[in-house]
C-alpha cells in the first residue's frame, strides 16, 4: 500500500491528485478504468509530465469523490478558475432547495427533523425538532451541535445511554472528516469525546442490534429515537453538498404516542 500524504501538505496538481487517489485507496489503474483514460495518462498527470484540461480535473475529481471545495483547489493548482460556489440557503438560486428541505421537514412531523451543515450547525428544523432542541437546552441561530460534544457531562444528563450513542457519533465524525480529506473541527470534536469514553465493549458472541436508539431525557420522560441521514444527490454547490437532513423516528410505541400527542 502506498503511503498517504496529507492533502494539505501537497502543492501542485499532480501531488494533490495522487494524495486524493491514495486516500480513496484507488490505484492508478483503478482510477484509469473508472474514468475511461489510460493508466499512463494518470501517471503522467501525477508526475507533472502531462497537464490536465479543466474538464479532466472535474472528471477525475468526480470519480474520486473529492468534495467540491477541494475540487476548486485542484482546479486552481492546475491553473484554472474555480468552478464551484458556496451559496447561502437564502440565496435566490437556492429557492428550490429551501422549498425541498422545508417540504421534507414539515411532512416528517410529528417526528423531529433537522437540516445540518458541514459543521453540525442546525440550519433548518421542523416544529418537533425545535421543541426537542429547546427541551434539551440547545439554542442559538443556528444551533451548534458540534459544540455540545465538548461537554460530556451535559451529554450524560441529556442522553440516558450517552456512552453508546457517543461512540457512534465519534465514528460518524471521523467518517465525515475522512470524506472531506481531513477536517480539524470534526476531528477535534471526535477526539474530545474519545478522551472521556471507556473502550467500546462488544460482548463476545453477541449479535448486534439492528440500530442504536438514542434515549433522550426530556421533561421527565425518556424518548427513544433513531435517525436516517440523507444528502442532495446532484448538488454542485459547495455548501449544498455538505447539507445533511437528519430525520428522527420513534424506536418504541411510547415515544411514537408521545410525539403524536404533543403535535396535537
Amino acid at each position: 500500500m502506498e503511503p498517504i500524504t496529507p492533502v494539505a501538505a501537497e502543492t501542485g496538481f499532480g501531488p494533490m491528485l495522487r494524495s486524493w487517489r491514495q486516500r480513496r485507496r484507488v490505484s492508478q489503474l483503478d482510477l484509469a478504468l473508472m474514468a475511461n483514460v489510460s493508466a499512463r495518462h494518470i501517471s503522467f498527470l501525477e508526475t507533472g509530465r502531462a497537464r490536465p484540461s479543466r474538464s479532466m480535473v472535474v472528471h477525475l475529481s468526480e470519480f474520486l469523490g473529492v468534495p467540491h471545495g477541494a475540487r476548486n483547489t485542484l482546479l486552481q493548482a492546475a491553473g484554472f478558475a474555480s468552478a464551484y460556489a458556496a451559496r447561502p440557503l437564502d440565496d435566490a438560486a437556492m429557492s428550490p432547495v429551501r422549498a425541498a428541505i422545508d417540504w421534507m421537514l414539515e411532512r416528517h412531523a410529528p417526528y423531529p427533523g433537522l437540516a445540518l451543515d458541514r459543521r453540525w450547525h442546525v440550519v433548518r428544523a421542523n416544529a418537533p425538532a425545535r421543541a426537542m432542541l429547546a427541551g434539551a437546552g440547545i439554542d442559538g441561530t443556528p444551533a451548534d451541535l458540534l459544540g455540545l460534544f465538548s461537554d460530556p457531562a451535559r451529554l450524560e444528563t441529556l442522553i440516558e445511554n450517552w456512552r453508546e450513542v457517543a461512540w457512534h457519533i465519534v465514528l460518524r465524525l471521523h467518517t465525515e472528516a475522512l470524506h472531506l480529506g481531513g477536517d480539524a473541527e470534526l476531528d477535534a470534536a471526535a477526539a474530545r469525546l474519545e478522551a472521556v469514553l471507556p473502550p467500546r465493549d462488544v460482548p463476545a458472541g453477541a449479535t448486534m442490534p439492528p440500530f442504536i436508539a438514542m434515549r433522550l431525557r426530556l421533561g421527565g420522560r425518556v424518548l427513544s429515537l433513531f435517525s436516517t441521514i440523507s444528502h442532495f444527490g446532484s448538488a454542485e454547490d459547495m455548501a449544498l453538498a455538505d447539507v445533511k437532513l437528519e430525520l428522527f423516528f420513534p424506536a418504541d410505541d411510547q415515544t411514537a404516542a408521545f410525539l403524536a400527542a404533543a403535535a396535537g
